[in-house]
C-alpha cells in the first residue's frame, strides 16, 4: 500500500461523488459540502498522523480511512433527504456496505480492508469499543480526531453566519427554539459524550459539539482546537444562561488541565 494506491482511490471517490451532482442548486450545496468535508478530513487525518510520527504506509491507512468515512452521506442524502441518521441510515455502516459492494478496496490486503471497514464503522459511534485491537483503535481515534476537527470548523463558520446553509440539512433541520435540554445539560456537566436523540433544538446541538471535547485523543488535536478558539466561537452564538455557563466553564476546565499535561 502506497501513494499510488491511495491516488488510485481518490479519483474513485471523485468520480463517484460526481454521479450526485445533478446541477440542482440545493442538491449539488449539500453534494459538496461531503465533498468539500472530506478532503479537509484528509488533510486533518495527515497534520495529526504526522506530527504523531507515523511512516508512510500507516499515513496512507489513515488517509483512506479519512477519505471514505462519510461515502454513504451522498446515497443517504440521495435516498433520504437528510443527514440525520436518527432518520435515516446509519452513514458510518452505509458507508461500509457501499464499499464492500463495490469491492472499492479490492487491491488492498484482507487485514488492511478490515482496519478500514472497522474503522469507518466506528467513526460516528457514541464511545469506541471497549474490546478491539490497539491498532485498529489507534486509527479510529486518529478519524474521530480528525472528524472533529472539520465539523467544528464548518459549524462554527455556519453558526457565526459565514456559511449558512437556507434549508437547514447541515443542522439536520433543528428549531432555533429557546432552551436547552435537560439530559443535554446533565450528560455535559458529567463530562460525558451527549446523546444526539436528546437534541431538541439548535442550541442543544450546539452544545451536543462541545461535549466532543471529552472525546479527543491526541495532543495536535488539541493545539488546533486551542489555536482555532472552537468552544469560544460556539459559545459566542449561545444566549447566556446558568446552565449554559455551567457547561462551558466544565469544558473550559478540562480543556484547559489537557493542555497543561502535555507542556
Amino acid at each position: 500500500m502506497n501513494y499510488a494506491t491511495l491516488n488510485n482511490l481518490k479519483t474513485w471517490f471523485a468520480n463517484y461523488v460526481a454521479t450526485f451532482k445533478t446541477n440542482d442548486t440545493d442538491n449539488d450545496h449539500n453534494i459538496i459540502l461531503k465533498e468539500d468535508h472530506t478532503h479537509r478530513v484528509c488533510q486533518e487525518i495527515r497534520y495529526i498522523g504526522e506530527n504523531l510520527g507515523l511512516n508512510g504506509e500507516d499515513l496512507v491507512l489513515a488517509e483512506i480511512t479519512a477519505l471514505f468515512h462519510d461515502v454513504g452521506r451522498f446515497e443517504q442524502y440521495i435516498q433520504y433527504g437528510t443527514f440525520a441518521d436518527s432518520g435515516s441510515v446509519n452513514h458510518a455502516e452505509f458507508g461500509v456496505d457501499i464499499l464492500k459492494e463495490k469491492q472499492v478496496l479490492k487491491d488492498l490486503n484482507e487485514p488492511e480492508q478490515d482496519l478500514i471497514f472497522r474503522a469507518i464503522s466506528y467513526h460516528n459511534r457514541r464511545d469506541l469499543p471497549s474490546v478491539e485491537s490497539e491498532r485498529c483503535l489507534f486509527f479510529g481515534k486518529l478519524l474521530r480526531d480528525a472528524d472533529k476537527l472539520d465539523i467544528w470548523q464548518v459549524f462554527t463558520a455556519y453558526y457565526n453566519n459565514d456559511n449558512k446553509n437556507g434549508d437547514g440539512t447541515i443542522v439536520h433541520n433543528l428549531p432555533d427554539t429557546p432552551g436547552i435540554s435537560e439530559s443535554i445539560y446533565e450528560e455535559l456537566i458529567a463530562r460525558k459524550i451527549a446523546n444526539y436523540a436528546d437534541a431538541r433544538n439548535l442550541n442543544d446541538f450546539k452544545l451536543l459539539q462541545v461535549g466532543w471535547i471529552y472525546d479527543v485523543y491526541f495532543e495536535p488535536t488539541l493545539h488546533r482546537i486551542y489555536e482555532r478558539h472552537y468552544l469560544e466561537s460556539i459559545k459566542n452564538t449561545l444566549p447566556q444562561s446558568k446552565q449554559i455557563d455551567e457547561i462551558f466553564s466544565e469544558a473550559h476546565s478540562y480543556f484547559t488541565y489537557r493542555l497543561e499535561s502535555i507542556k
